[in-house]
């Protein structure tokens, strides 16, 4: 009989993944190019040698059992360290990585980034890049998880995190603001936080994945409408489904035109400081293009666009 370790190999982990995205098992099988039966057949080998079933069969929905959506957990970990292993021996070999992931929070300027990949990508390195949209802790997170070898918008001090290296981007202002036709609009300044937590707040979800998650601004037992993203906030506060913080550099255009209006509250200015952060301690352990990236990061314009060059909802 074969042990777990024969059946648990990348492939198979890959496959397990393939047929729980796809939801079936035929759906997986002609994804992926096989008879429906061979698929099934290698399921079972592996539920065989681990004596447990990781999939539901009692209805046509390929649907994981909780020892099955353990294993896919464990072994996407396990297929990030071997995809980390690949990368560390191509940068050996050539100095290039194979991939470079950006963590990116949601407060970072999307033109920016993308102006900075097209002049990468004009130097024609062999380095894929990889974008994760992050957003509050979750992108510090990011970098620690193993997930994102280089992260833009920290809000967090990463100097003191093992392993992880951090420089100063900027600091983004936050104003208190409210479409015209909010309740808010019209009320007497400053707001007090009684006012305020009578009305809904617009909060972004924190993307880390383990622990608790960071909130800003949010009132004990205030009703929360939660977005994913900071433009995500921003169009729900344009269109009245609550109030909060914005960064003014993100927000002022709708400011001035009068879609948004800022107000004065009882709590001081909110200045947040944030920070670009990478994994490695020396130059000597930083692939090429790594160094890039951090190099465009010396460049006091590059930071500044990195903050305040928001195009609408980009």
């Amino acid at each position: 009989m074969q042990t777990a370790r024969d059946v648990l190999t990348p492939d198979a982990l890959a496959m397990l993944q393939s047929i729980d995205t796809a939801g079936s098992f035929a759906a997986a099988a002609r994804a992926m190019g096989m008879v429906p039966s061979a698929l099934t057949y290698r399921v079972r080998q592996i539920e065989d040698a681990l004596d447990v079933l990781l999939f539901d069969r009692s209805s046509r929905q390929a649907k994981l059992t909780r020892a099955g959506a353990e294993l896919l957990q464990e072994g996407g970990r396990l297929l990030q360290q071997i995809d980390a292993v690949a990368n560390r021996v191509k940068r050996v070999a050539t100095g290039w990585e194979s991939q470079l992931t950006i963590a990116v929070d949601t407060v970072i300027s999307k033109s920016t980034v993308m102006e900075l990949c097209e002049s990468f990508f004009s130097l024609n390195p062999p380095t894929r890049i990889k974008l994760r949209d992050e957003t509050l802790t979750g992108t510090l997170e990011a970098l620690t998880a193993g997930l994102a070898d280089l992260a833009l918008g920290v809000a967090l001090d990463a100097a003191n995190v093992a392993g992880i290296q951090g420089k100063p981007l900027g600091s983004m202002e936050f104003v208190y603001a409210v479409a015209p036709h909010h309740p808010l609009a019209g009320a007497a300044e400053p707001l007090s936080d009684a006012l305020i937590q009578q009305h809904r707040a617009v909060a972004v979800a924190d993307s880390i994945q383990r622990g608790v998650g960071a909130t800003f601004g949010l009132l004990s037992g205030q009703d929360v409408f939660t977005v994913g993203t900071m433009h995500a906030k921003l169009d729900a506060q344009l269109r009245g489904l609550g109030g909060g913080y914005l960064p003014l550099c993100m927000a002022g255009a709708y400011i001035e035109t009068g879609r948004l209006v800022v107000k004065k509250t009882e709590r001081p200015k909110r200045q947040v400081p944030l920070s670009f952060a990478w994994r490695g301690a020396t130059a000597s352990t930083q692939g090429r293009a790594l160094q890039w990236w951090l190099q465009q990061m010396e460049s006091p314009a590059t930071r500044a666009a990195l903050l305040e060059q928001h195009r609408g909802n980009s």
